[in-house]
Formats: C-alpha cells, sequence, structure tokens
C-alpha cells in the first residue's frame, strides 16, 4: 500500500452522493480561503481503508470561526455544513494541538481534495471514544506500512495516546 492518500480508493465504496458533497464542500472551502483537511471516515479511505459513511470530515483552520465575548465561538458565513442531505462537519482544533496546524499544511491534495496525513488521521480516530474509530484505526493499521512513524508522531505530540495505539496495533497484527 502507497504512503500517498488517494480519494480513488473511495470510488464504488462510498456512495457518489457524499463523493460529491466531499468535493463541493472542499471547492468551497478553498474558495473561502479556509485550510482544510480530509478526515474521518473518508480520509482513513483515503489512506487504504475505504468504508461506506453518510457525512464528510474536514479538519478546518481556525478561519472557518469567528470568535465572539465571552468565549463563544460561531462558524464563519459561508462554511457548508450541508450539501444536499450530507452534513459536512468542520473540526475545529484545540489550542493544544499545533500540530494539527501542521497537519493542515502537510495535507496532499489527491481529486482536487486536501487528505490529512495518517498521523494526524490516527490522532484524530485515537482520541475519540467512539469504538467505530477505534475499529477504524484497527483497519487502516492492517494496510499501513509504518507504524513506527505513527507511534513517533503521537509519542511527541500526544504521549497519552500511545498505550491506546499500541493495543490496536496489537489488535491489527492478529
Amino acid at each position: 500500500m502507497s504512503q500517498t492518500p488517494d480519494v480513488g480508493l473511495l470510488d464504488g465504496v462510498v456512495a457518489p452522493r457524499i463523493l460529491e458533497a466531499m468535493r463541493s464542500a472542499s471547492a468551497r472551502l478553498k474558495e473561502l480561503g479556509i485550510r482544510h483537511a480530509l478526515v474521518g471516515a473518508l480520509g482513513v479511505g483515503a489512506h487504504g481503508y475505504p468504508r461506506a459513511t453518510k457525512d464528510v470530515d474536514f479538519l478546518v483552520g481556525d478561519e472557518a470561526f469567528q470568535h465572539h465575548a465571552g468565549g463563544l465561538v460561531s462558524i464563519s458565513a459561508g462554511v457548508p455544513i450541508q450539501v444536499g442531505d450530507v452534513p459536512i462537519d468542520p473540526l475545529s482544533m484545540r489550542p493544544d494541538e499545533p500540530h494539527l496546524q501542521d497537519a493542515l499544511a502537510q495535507a496532499v491534495v489527491t481529486g482536487g481534495v486536501p487528505v490529512a496525513p495518517l498521523e494526524a488521521l490516527v490522532y484524530l480516530k485515537l482520541k475519540s471514544p467512539r469504538r467505530r474509530d477505534a475499529a477504524d484505526v484497527v483497519e487502516l493499521l492492517r494496510v499501513v506500512p509504518d507504524l513506527d512513524r505513527i507511534r513517533r508522531y503521537l509519542t511527541s505530540h500526544a504521549p497519552a495516546l500511545v498505550e491506546r495505539f499500541d493495543a490496536l496495533a496489537a489488535e491489527a497484527q492478529e
């Protein structure tokens, strides 16, 4: 399996309306000057484990949001949250996640859509409590060649997630 993401891997697995929503939302984010990278199930699929999904997730730069008094944050005008009946989820970064800023800068454009680097994608899946996200990590780790690279990233940026990663990596190797 190549380490370069490819949204073409999603064809025939993901519904065409989801893929069109992905492309349309990405084009709109680009038009608005909002840094973004595909993550979630579609990001996992672009990295080698395609599966069906009903939404599109993008990691987005802070310019996708407006900050107001009292700590209130809202989505900036024009940021897509739905295309047709497909939900678009713009995911923000916390201040303690500067490595995700780097992920936006390092996103690889494939099929016109920037895709988050593998390490950042695994990080986002690991920090989620959902079993589906853990299962995505297991399946993804079965098809990616360089687990050490991901482990080094986590050790550097999210040491609290290394134990969970190691457990899922062991599950993937079974």
